[in-house]
């Protein structure tokens, strides 16, 4: 567990694995960190060399002074940055919701870089300027709420959303670790990230989806209507992609089912296609 400055930001980050294994890059989604992997790293480890990050704004990872400047594209490049920086070339790359948005904007930013590419419960935006204007008012007036409420109280009503509702089907022990990691965050650093990475203030990449070059893998849980449907769609954009449904999941199957997850994906990022 480490710390590494690139740009404005001490990043935190992970690093489990041996070094002469191909490197997974694995990014959490927003109220999440690193430590949401562990279940995933601890079945992967032994065939890649597992790199997790906090976020900007999110657990150990410094809020960065200028947050004007923390958008998408900025923090791709700087995770580009701090890939280098530890010694990693080329990497493949699992993003999880806000961790699956930018996890595009990485492999379109460094498309010789990224091997593989895992997106969970990701979007590339709204293509609606109406609706994206409409998203970025709603996301602006949550971070003003988060704000003056405070962390507890953002935490309570973030898992209470329907989006997450097949998480109350989990362990009470699961369930509480879960708000643990979100309690690891801070109101400020949450505020800045929807700010600044929310879907509204993204520029949408459904026109540049067929540019990808990695092989791309989509997941979607069984329960998540919103995002099956939107990985259907980004599978009809993508060149090289296979869509794999989770059952018995949500919105976060790395989470409620990751043993499936690793059934699906490792073999993937090993190099075993399937049919498109």
């Amino acid at each position: 567990m480490v710390n590494v400055r690139v740009g404005a930001t001490n990043w935190f980050y992970q690093d489990e694995g041996a070094r002469d294994l191909p490197a997974l890059l694995l990014l959490h989604g927003f109220t999440g960190c690193a430590d949401f992997w562990d279940e995933i790293v601890t079945e992967l480890k032994s065939d890649f060399r597992c790199i997790r990050v906090d976020l900007p704004g999110h657990g150990r990872t410094e809020n960065p002074v200028d947050t004007g400047n923390c958008r998408m594209e900025t923090v791709a490049e700087w995770l580009g940055t701090m890939l280098h920086e530890i010694g990693v070339a080329r990497f493949h790359l699992w993003g999880y919701s806000m961790g699956g948005r930018l996890a595009l904007h990485l492999a379109l930013r460094f498309p010789e870089r990224v091997q593989r590419l895992v997106l969970e419960g990701a979007s590339p935006g709204i293509a609606d300027p109406e609706d994206r204007r409409r998203r970025t008012a709603e996301d602006a007036e949550l971070a003003d709420q988060i704000e003056r409420q405070g962390l507890s109280w953002f935490v309570e009503e973030w898992t209470k959303r329907p989006l997450f509702a097949s998480q109350q089907d989990l362990s009470v022990e699961k369930q509480a670790r879960a708000r643990e990691l979100r309690m690891r965050n801070t109101a400020p650093g949450l505020a800045s990230s929807l700010r600044c990475m929310g879907t509204g203030v993204q520029e949408p990449l459904h026109g540049r989806l067929s540019q990808l070059k990695p092989p791309t893998m989509i997941l979607a849980g069984e329960y998540d209507d919103k995002f099956r449907a939107i990985g259907l769609d980004m599978a009809g954009l993508i060149p090289h992609v296979l869509y794999c449904l989770i059952p018995r999941a949500g919105h976060a199957p790395y989470w409620e089912q990751p043993e499936s997850c690793v059934r699906a994906v490792r073999p993937f990022l090993m190099g075993h296609d399937a049919p498109r």
